[in-house]
């Protein structure tokens, strides 16, 4: 019997050399169905690859000339989008037939870019079809949408180890970067930054403030003096005599600014500060702001602003010191975005759309608050497993949203609480707004995400 392949060999050369019923022709009119086809999906993709490129150049024109729209004639308009674009636009092989751009005050400012370009064809061809045309639109809008966002940077002594606090610094100041390209006009983003170890920095200034419990720091901060007698006591009850020896609590414009927790559970919360508090009794729950000593205490948080040249010279001077708690950092990003304290969050428009954001990054796990010095009850202050109470949750609740950073440069374990905590009223637990790294290095590109994410809030279409 004939070997099957040989069999197989000699029916395909009778094949290729058969002339009766013009098989070789009728051959190749069926092939062009299998080739146009496979021509027509290479061809696609790779337009569709172009046209990625096309949207992502789109976007950041159309925030470029946000900055520009209402200032510039039509013309200049037209001129600095084709300019920004081909700068933008990376993709050599394609050629952009036009690009345009309109700015509008109906219903909030915008600037709406939209273009058109041909991406050559591989295959198509045969078909007389030379280009494939691709569209595209992006819309900036600010006129009706603000950002307001809180940076809550952990300035603990750990960061002075693995080059974190250098790679802190450079990735802020890359954030700080993408959020004022993203405002069209100043207020359309505000930040603050908000350093903190176990205590946070009100600044020192505001020693006057009547939203400041002075009760403690008096206590730890004076001196014994001698009088004939004494009666003196604090404004909450304690004694502060001794034998014949008065306390004199030291003057408050020596306070270094540091403030600590809260009375439980108004650490929690960001309840306005009540001066009449200062009166209550020992043991019952004030609304003040406790300040302390701290012998490392951070550098003084900045609220709200768009003074992009005061928020870099301040990310410059942060420096490491400390234990880490990270409630409290938290609580004063919140009460930045509301108000509270020192601090003053400005009115919000009735026709804007405001989104409020808090970024907390960390580089460690709780370690000393007020109240304790082991990571379980901190933790648990801040996020409550199970029933979902706390600091986290009570600000997701208020409409506000969380990213969560994790620098684990030391092999500590994934952060559970900061897993936890990310999120917002959208979506309450939200593992994509939780970021770990490993190296310090990766801290510029976390941020360089977050910053991505914030900006698109800012592009509309």
């Amino acid at each position: 019997m004939m070997p099957f392949w040989t069999k197989l060999r000699r029916t395909l050369k009778a094949f290729r050399t058969a002339r009766s019923g013009n098989v070789a022709i009728t051959f190749a009119f069926a092939a062009l169905p299998i080739v146009g086809t496979i021509g027509f999906a290479v061809d696609f993709s790779h337009a569709n690859s172009v046209k990625v490129a096309m949207q992502s150049a789109l976007d950041s024109t159309a925030l470029m000339l946000s900055k520009e729209a209402a200032t510039v004639s039509n013309a200049q308009l037209q001129t600095d989008a084709l300019s920004y674009f081909k700068g933008l636009f990376t993709r050599p092989e394609a050629s952009v037939v036009s690009i345009s751009a309109a700015y509008t005050t109906t219903g909030g400012s915008q600037v709406v870019v939209n273009s058109v370009i041909n991406v050559p064809t591989t295959f198509m061809g045969v078909f007389k079809y030379d280009n494939i045309t691709v569209n595209g639109s992006s819309t900036a809008a600010w006129g009706s949408a603000r950002l307001r966002v809180a940076l809550v940077l952990d300035n603990t002594g750990s960061m002075a180890d693995d080059g974190k606090m250098t790679a802190l610094k450079s990735a802020t100041k890359g954030l700080l970067a993408q959020l004022q390209a993203a405002a069209g006009t100043n207020g359309d983003v505000y930040v603050s930054i908000i350093p903190f170890s176990k205590d946070v920095n009100v600044g020192s200034s505001n020693y006057a403030g009547n939203w400041i419990d002075w009760d403690d720091w008096e206590a730890a901060n004076g001196s014994w003096q001698n009088t004939s007698s004494c009666s003196g006591h604090s404004s909450r009850g304690r004694s502060n005599c001794n034998n014949s020896q008065t306390w004199v609590p030291a003057n408050h414009n020596t306070w270094n600014g540091c403030i600590t927790d809260r009375d439980m559970n108004y650490d929690q919360l960001v309840t306005a500060a009540n001066p009449a508090d200062e009166t209550l009794p020992v043991g019952q729950a004030s609304t003040l702001y406790p300040a302390e000593q701290y012998g490392y205490c951070p550098l003084a948080m900045m609220g709200l602003s768009y003074n992009w040249t005061a928020m870099n010279s301040l990310v410059d001077r942060m420096y490491p010191n400390g234990n880490t708690n990270q409630p409290i950092g938290l609580v004063w990003g919140w009460l930045s975005l509301v108000g509270g304290g020192p601090l003053t969050a400005p009115a919000k428009v009735s026709n804007y759309q405001y989104q409020d954001v808090i970024v907390l990054m960390s580089d460690g796990l709780n370690t000393q608050d007020r109240f304790y010095t082991q990571q379980t009850p901190i933790d648990n202050r801040m996020f409550q497993t199970g029933n979902g109470s706390g600091t986290c949750a009570n600000i997701k609740n208020s409409g506000v949203t969380i990213y969560t950073v994790q620098v684990n440069t030391g092999g500590d374990p994934t952060s559970t609480l900061l897993q936890n905590c990310a999120g917002g009223p959208d979506k309450f637990s939200d593992p994509s707004k939780f970021y770990m790294v490993t190296t310090s290095s990766g801290l510029g590109t976390v941020f360089s995400a977050i910053g991505t994410n914030l900006t698109q809030l800012r592009v509309a279409k």
